[in-house]
């Protein structure tokens, strides 16, 4: 695993970004949280690649609110340039 953000899905909507962050923070220092509001899904960013691999390891599944959480290294966004369709003035 590259990097010490992470991806975390299957959050439950009343979750808020410092229960996120006290969660996390049991497996290391946790540098941000960012909760994408009705979406159901966030990023928390580690210290390090380290600790990150260590909070995967522990969280993934792990039972928050209800629901099972899903961790994964957090992937770079994906381009949205190049295709077709669409509204474009000349």
């Amino acid at each position: 695993m590259k990097g010490s953000k992470l991806y975390v899905g299957n959050i439950s909507h009343s979750v808020t970004n410092e229960e996120l962050k006290e969660l996390f923070s049991s497996h290391g220092t946790v540098q941000s949280v960012n909760i994408i509001q009705g979406k159901g899904f966030g990023f928390v960013e580690m210290s390090n690649q380290s600790e990150a691999e260590n909070a995967k390891k522990a969280l993934d599944g792990y039972a928050m609110k209800g629901r099972s959480l899903r961790v994964n290294p957090a992937q770079p966004p994906k381009s949205r340039s190049g295709g077709r369709g669409g509204y474009r003035s000349y």
